[in-house]
């Protein structure tokens, strides 16, 4: 009933917010007599603030017209690849008038960017594609909000994840011959799992795995989200924050765990702080300091909006990652789509390269959580992995804002392009392992090159 009651007062509030924005413009108008009052800004302030606490916050867009390569303007054209029931496979292809531009385009690495199925939509990872987008061919898993999906789509597992990442390495490698991933937070784990997996059947994988900020091994350094998985049992989470979709979606009678119970979550690990920045929205408006109050806008448009999760998914995952911890423990076994239990087995992995990114002040996924990885793949070669920690990161800021940019792009850049190079020539020279293996079809053996030719 929870659902219901959320969306009822909801659906009540929406006409008040509506309301509250238009009183804010009245006052803010200079052509209507109410912007002449004494306090007129102030009132509209307030008016603004109510708006915003009151909105529903929809699916937002990437919004990623252009980007700058290289002091030329490169138009972005965004399309959905691959659509699955729960994912659409999003790709940001650039186009250029500029002859030697359209040349160094063709020529870039292609990087799969997994975003997090933990409550917020994939745009939370704007910035990451935007930055990637001038050096790199970039796609991205757009989650799908499970209370659009109809029930005849079936459930969603953890399982299935792993294996859609599977499905959109190969289609990359299909269409370019190779591809690098990169996962941000919660994805690490599958993604892990994904790559140990076609490492085991003797498949080709990525050239390189970058994992930012995810709990690949959720001891160590535990934080309020781990604390919370392991004072609560399974049955717990499914008893109280489990619940099924309204009449008024697609996916009505689906069992989620509600975006908004997750987003009530985000805010109450930091309640202080959302106070504070609401605050200091209304005192901008007041001030007429534009400038901040849209930072203020972007940042939450994108923060309040959050989508459900299938449950299985979401219980499958408590329990693996945060509770058995199976990938550290050796204990994971993986459905793939014939039904059949794989184990899940790191140190298969042999020719991909991993890089880890932590930030020093993350308080998510805790010290140490990603760096774990290095552990378990101890089939990579010691010049092929690396660590890195951004001094001064919070969690958000190893993806997005400044020190993505200066501080943790620089270094993902040059990894990247060094396992382009270094690790696409060596498999070049060496036979291929999945060659003795013909059970495994694996159309990502197609020559780079040729593929080159007409994509960008």
């Amino acid at each position: 009933m929870l659902y219901q009651f959320y969306e009822t007062q909801r659906s009540m509030m929406e006409p008040f917010a509506d309301l509250a924005d238009v009183a804010s413009r009245m006052f803010t108008n200079p052509a209507l007599p109410l912007a002449q009052l004494p306090g007129a800004q102030r009132i509209s302030a307030g008016y603004d603030l109510l708006h915003r606490l009151g909105k529903d916050y929809e699916k937002p867009t990437f919004g990623i017209r252009t980007v700058d390569v290289d002091g030329v303007e490169v138009a972005i054209h965004e399309k959905v690849e691959v659509d699955k029931p729960f994912c659409e496979l999003r790709r940001f292809k650039r186009f250029s008038d500029d002859t030697a531009t359209l040349a160094t385009l063709k020529g870039q690495p292609v990087v799969l960017v997994v975003a997090p199925l933990s409550g917020h939509y994939a745009t939370l990872l704007r910035d990451t594609v935007r930055t990637l987008l001038k050096d790199h061919k970039v796609y991205i898993t757009d989650w799908k909000n499970a209370r659009l999906v109809p029930m005849s789509e079936g459930a969603f597992h953890l399982d299935d994840y792993v294996n859609y990442v599977q499905e959109f390495i190969r289609y990359l490698q299909e269409q370019y011959g190779n591809c690098h991933v990169m996962s941000v937070c919660q994805p690490t784990v599958p993604v892990l799992a994904a790559v140990s997996l076609m490492a085991s059947r003797g498949e080709t994988t990525p050239l390189s795995m970058t994992m930012m900020g995810g709990p690949i091994d959720a001891r160590r350094s535990p934080t309020a989200v781990n604390n919370l998985a392991t004072q609560r049992s399974h049955a717990w989470f499914e008893n109280n924050v489990i619940y099924r979709v309204p009449d008024k979606f697609p996916g009505a009678g689906r069992r989620v765990y509600p975006g908004f119970l997750q987003h009530s979550g985000f805010v109450a690990m930091n309640p202080d702080r959302h106070a504070s920045s609401h605050y200091d929205y209304f005192q901008n408006l007041v001030k007429g300091d534009n400038e901040s109050a849209e930072a203020h806008r972007q940042f939450y448009d994108e923060y309040n909006a959050v989508l459900d999760m299938d449950a299985d998914y979401y219980l499958e995952t408590i329990e693996t990652v945060f509770q058995e911890f199976k990938l550290v423990n050796g204990s994971w076994d993986v459905k793939n789509d014939a039904g059949k239990a794989e184990r899940v087995r790191p140190a298969d992995i042999s020719s991909t390269g991993l890089l880890t990114v932590e930030g020093e002040l993350d308080d998510i996924s805790g010290s140490g959580q990603t760096a774990a990885a290095h552990d378990l793949c101890t089939g990579i070669a010691q010049n092929h992995r690396m660590h890195f920690e951004a001094k001064g990161a919070g969690h958000y800021g190893i993806f997005s804002g400044r020190r993505w940019r200066e501080m943790v792009y620089p270094v993902v850049k040059q990894f990247i392009l060094a396992h382009q190079e270094g690790i696409s020539s060596a498999r070049a020279a060496a036979p291929a392992k999945a060659a003795a293996k013909p059970a495994v079809k694996s159309a990502a053996r197609k020559p780079a090159t040729r593929a080159r030719k007409t994509t960008v």
